[in-house]
């Protein structure tokens, strides 16, 4: 696999942040970015098959988002009583 060197500005405070953090996990700068990058695009890529799966249900009229307020307002009234 080839690599390609790419220019990233950052703020100042950030770039610190992220070399605290890339050191104390012995990794290089572009390591630990290569890292969030791969982290960020699998998160995006689980929600995106989330919300087509619940696109289906909806069309499929299994699901209403009605339904969604309750099971979102279940969830929270569970999470606040532990």
């Amino acid at each position: 696999m080839s690599t390609i060197t790419v220019n990233i500005a950052f703020k100042r405070d950030l770039l610190a942040q992220i070399d605290k953090v890339a050191k104390e996990e012995s990794r290089s700068r572009s390591e630990f970015l290569r890292e969030a990058a791969r982290a960020y695009i699998q998160k995006k890529e689980r929600w995106d098959d989330i919300f087509a799966l619940g696109s289906q249900v909806v069309e499929r009229g299994e699901l209403s988002l009605d339904n969604v307020a309750e099971e979102i307002a279940s969830y929270r009234k569970t999470k606040g009583s532990e």
